[in-house]
């Protein structure tokens, strides 16, 4: 019985080698990418202008060209594409070895913005903005956020952790598996939530690890505990938030909110709806913004979405939403046909990051989720999230090149239907053949 076991598992080791050879990868990856940075450089020139305008208003200087965010977000663009091209080739049992690495610096490049920002305060070093560091000053690079790069590494570290321990069959081990899987993103969580004050951030790299959690094969009691002890952390760091509870505040006023809000979350949203309602249903043109004159705040980054509505009507963020829909079903696809436990919650991860990010964003400037300030992928001005959005999305496109026929399960990795038909058929003209003779 024991030889028969080995034999059966040295066939599904051979199968599963066999699935994982190299194939033509998803290149209708490439296609919504391309599609989606192409209209983001659409938006940054058609409000470019205006947003010059304003800023060069503001600070009594002309610094600001009509040229300058297309051309800034032209560079971000050209860079992500060369970091999506280096992802999609190094490959992904290299970039898995240096997981704890990732780590490592992610953490130490937060340690090192709240040094610099928070305690010594040296401003040609970390930029901050209303009590928040979250950047480092590159000069005339413009700045990096290492938020970002620490979403990266906790989902490259989780996606080796977690598939090396499901192998094992250890996935639910308190000890071994979740009390280490856990601590890691709570670190994370602590240094860009309650460190750098970047609620948006700390609920993406929650849905990273929720999700990863999810395919793992994790039992559902055990997520339900982590979900449950998540939501009220997060309760509680909203009520010790000022700021972020006038933000709850105002959104569960919702329209009736008046001039008693204490902050500008009110003004915001008001004017994202009008911006989405002056658009109609066909916009009013490029060039012809009149939010992103000053009226709404952060138009070329979180609030680009409002934008596009005001500027390409009903029609442009339906196309958008339909593009960012069909990119994360790509994901989903490829998670699920992946035999590699740690390929799957690689992809899954990257799914988990992009959902947050889309629904959040859009979710807010439509009023029905409080406002947090995070960017739309591939949409909104700035390098340090298209960069690594992009390098995510290039892991992604690198491992489609090695999926299954069949839907991956937890018990063999994959189910491929197609070896199923040619067994089955093999058996039956056996029989045939058997009866004739």
């Amino acid at each position: 019985m024991e030889s028969v076991r080995r034999r059966v598992g040295r066939t599904a080791s051979v199968v599963s080698d066999s699935l994982q050879r190299r194939h033509r990868p998803d290149y209708q990856i490439i296609l919504f990418i391309g599609l989606l940075m192409l209209f983001g450089l659409v938006i940054m020139y058609a409000i470019g202008p205006q947003r010059a305008n304003v800023l060069n208003s503001a600070y009594g200087t002309d610094f600001y060209t009509e040229t300058y965010f297309v051309i800034k977000q032209s560079i971000s663009l050209v860079l992500s594409v060369a970091v999506f091209m280096l992802m999609a080739t190094v490959p992904f049992a290299i970039i898995k070895s240096h997981a704890g690495r990732l780590v490592w610096i992610g953490f130490a490049l937060a340690v090192l913005l709240f040094i610099t920002g928070n305690v010594l305060h040296i401003d040609s070093v970390a930029k901050c903005s209303l009590g928040a560091c979250r950047w480092f000053n590159l000069g005339p690079l413009g700045s990096f956020q290492p938020a970002e790069a620490l979403k990266f590494a906790v989902l490259i570290f989780l996606a080796s952790f977690l598939g090396m321990r499901s192998q094992q069959g250890k996935i639910d081990d308190m000890e071994r598996t979740i009390i280490p899987a856990v601590s890691l993103v709570g670190a994370a969580l602590f240094f860009v939530v309650i460190l750098q004050k970047d609620m948006g951030t700390g609920i993406a790299l929650s849905a990273i690890a929720l999700t990863m959690f999810l395919v793992s094969g994790m039992k559902w009691k055990i997520i339900a505990k982590i979900v449950a002890v998540a939501a009220v952390l997060g309760i509680l760091m909203i009520v010790t938030s000022p700021h972020r509870m006038e933000r709850v505040g105002t959104f569960f006023q919702g329209d009736s909110a008046g001039e008693s809000v204490q902050d500008d979350n009110n003004y915001h949203i008001k004017n994202a709806k009008i911006a989405l309602g002056t658009g109609g249903f066909l916009g009013l043109g490029i060039g012809n913004s009149v939010q992103a004159t000053g009226y709404l705040p952060e138009a070329i980054n979180d609030s680009v979405f409002a934008i596009i509505g005001e500027t390409f009507g009903f029609i442009g963020v339906t196309l958008i939403l339909v593009l960012f829909t069909a990119l994360l079903i790509r994901l989903l696809k490829i998670s699920d046909h992946l035999p590699d436990m740690s390929m799957r919650l690689a992809v899954a991860g990257i799914f988990g990051w992009l959902a947050a990010h889309i629904i959040l964003n859009v979710a807010s400037m439509i009023g029905v989720f409080p406002l947090t300030g995070i960017t739309l992928p591939l949409l909104s001005f700035g390098g340090t999230s298209m960069l690594f959005i992009a390098g995510a999305l290039g892991l992604a496109f690198q491992l489609s090149r090695y999926t299954s026929h069949g839907q991956a399960t937890k018990e063999t990795g994959y189910e491929d239907s197609s070896s199923r038909r040619r067994v089955g058929g093999s058996r039956n003209s056996s029989r045939r053949r058997t009866t004739r003779n």
